[in-house]
């Protein structure tokens, strides 16, 4: 048995004319509310608002960007300007306090000479009297 597998779901289909039924709402859509400023406001008060809408109907209308929809980007837009944001890393100067300074200025420093070498057994006791010295640290 064999079964006929629709084909170009994602095409819409023009009924008015070259356009297809949301394009011509926009349209006309687009046009009552230009007619309706134009009877409230005038034609030289309602010039811009007339423009505004005639051009955001026009771009519903007739604009895809990316092969999409301009009112998936007004709605994207709409979105971004409402919705919370979230702000992963924010770079934040922190001077230091008077305390810090206290202790950095007491704090002993050792020079190290240039021909000393640490060898692997030195190494590994260096790395766990810090780790020591940390945990006390914490543990305070």
């Amino acid at each position: 048995m064999q079964f006929k597998v629709p084909q170009f779901l994602e095409i819409e289909d023009k009924i008015f004319g070259p356009f297809t039924f949301k394009e011509f709402i926009y349209l006309a859509g687009g046009a009552g509310i230009c007619y309706m400023l134009f009877k409230l406001l005038g034609f030289l008060v309602g010039l811009i608002p007339i423009l505004l809408v005639a051009g955001f109907a026009l771009l519903l209308t007739f604009y895809h960007p990316n092969n999409k929809p301009f009112l998936d980007m007004v709605q994207a837009g709409v979105k971004y300007v409402t919705q919370n944001k979230l702000y992963i890393w924010k770079k934040q100067k922190k001077l230091p306090t008077t305390k810090q300074i206290d202790e950095l200025a007491n704090k002993k420093v050792y020079p190290v000479e240039s021909g000393a070498r640490l060898g692997a057994s030195k190494l590994r006791d260096l790395a766990w009297s810090l780790d020591v010295l940390d945990l006390k640290k914490g543990g305070k």
